[in-house]
């Protein structure tokens, strides 16, 4: 393939790419295609890709709708664009005789006998099939301007939730990764429970039209669908801007580096700590403490906590903690036992959802029982449900799932 000109927004390694050796881009865009679950014209969906995810003084601009159409930046990016529309118009002649593998690539049959894009893919897919219909630069150029308005740029606008990389623990730069195979749950999926959902789905909705709104705490028994309700809300409002950073134990301590890197992207952000607790001799719940209220770095109106755990008051509690001066020798009265508690009142939103009772717990298998089509009469489900209950943990709502994917599995 010829050379291409140097880009100056869009500028990437992918000139190596094209210009290298073909094995290498067929290998490359094969990769590609398996990854997303791609077939069709590969070449373009990749170029798509590679314009989605791109970082840049233009489409950064673009996801803060800051963008005038005569202003030099436009004129820079429709120059840009206008190489990549060239490369997206490239057929079989326009490929070297000796890359007689690329041409494949403009109509790539995939292995599996089924659809498997992923929602990435399907993005991509969509995306790709617009700018190949575009008649000028211009028009390539309007299109993409309206994708990163909508959706934003770089990994932000292709996912919706995300993790710090564990490679890059001991690094002293943050790296978040894109969670790619993630379930994609709903509130209809967690039966019952529907004040709780309401008053989470009120907050979040208030969040994302840029109201007030709190940081949350979900609490209760385990098995009983708080992080599934927390997962949830990327199915209703992803598209609307939310994104989701789970962040694990081991990564709490890196919560200002992830406010920093995100703060300034046009994006609602809910920082999802699953299973927040801390032990008698664990301190790091006062950085916590600060970063709800009251740090002296203002934490932005886009970025909430949404926290899951077991425990109301998160921090283990002694009886010492409530005579501080008879054993810990202090002046005042159970300060310590204030100070712990003080951390689950620094969230504005607390969420309580308690262990199903016998009737709630057997709605909960007959509804999962009737989605899966397990096909037992009413008092067998019965009868095997109080039996799974007594053998897997008591009732919640993640023991009637277990249930019901064990009957579905022996049902086959």
């Amino acid at each position: 393939m010829k050379t291409k000109k140097n880009n100056f927004l869009f500028y990437t390694d992918w000139d190596d790419s094209v210009t290298g050796s073909a094995p290498a881009l067929a290998g490359t865009l094969a990769a590609f295609a398996t990854e997303f679950g791609l077939s069709g014209n590969v070449w373009q969906q990749w170029l798509t890709y590679i314009l989605m995810m791109h970082d840049n003084a233009f489409t950064l601009a673009c996801e803060r709708r800051e963008v005038l159409p005569d202003s030099t930046l436009v004129k820079l990016a429709e120059r840009d664009l206008g190489i990549f529309m060239e490369l997206f118009r490239t057929g079989d002649t326009d490929f070297d005789e000796d890359e007689g593998l690329l041409p494949l690539m403009l109509d790539y049959k995939a292995p599996y006998d089924r659809e498997c894009v992923t929602e990435a893919g399907r993005r991509i897919r969509e995306l790709s099939s617009r700018l190949a219909a575009a008649e000028d630069e211009q028009e390539f150029t309007r299109t993409l301007t309206a994708h990163y308005e909508k959706y934003g740029a770089g990994m932000y606008g292709l996912y919706k939730a995300f993790r710090v990389d564990p490679a890059a623990a001991d690094e002293t730069e943050l790296r978040l990764i894109p969670v790619t195979d993630s379930a994609d749950v709903c509130f209809d999926d967690l039966i019952g429970y529907e004040s709780q959902k309401k008053t989470l789905r009120d907050n979040t909705e208030a969040f994302v039209s840029g109201h007030f709104a709190n940081n949350v705490l979900l609490y209760g028994d385990s098995g009983t669908g708080k992080s599934t309700s927390v997962h949830a809300l990327m199915h209703d409002y992803a598209d609307r801007g939310l994104r989701l950073i789970e962040v694990s134990k081991p990564d709490r301590s890196r919560l200002p580096q992830i406010l920093s890197a995100i703060k300034k992207r046009n994006y609602r952000f809910i920082l999802f700590l699953d299973d927040l607790s801390f032990e008698e001799n664990e301190s790091d719940y006062k950085e916590l403490k600060a970063m709800l209220e009251g740090a002296l770095e203002t934490r932005s109106d886009k970025v909430l906590i949404y926290a899951t755990s077991n425990r109301r008051h998160l921090i283990r509690e002694t009886w010492g903690d409530r005579s501080d001066m008879e054993y810990n020798e202090d002046v005042h009265r159970s300060d310590t036992m204030e100070e712990k508690l003080s951390l689950a009142g620094r969230f504005g939103v607390t969420i309580y959802y308690p262990k199903p009772g016998p009737r709630e717990y057997l709605e909960i298998v007959k509804a999962l029982a009737a989605r899966k089509g397990i096909e037992l009469s009413g008092q067998d489900l019965e009868d095997a449900a109080r039996k799974w209950e007594l053998r897997h943990g008591g009732m919640s709502g993640r023991t009637a799932s277990q249930l019901i994917t064990w009957l579905d599995g022996t049902d086959k």
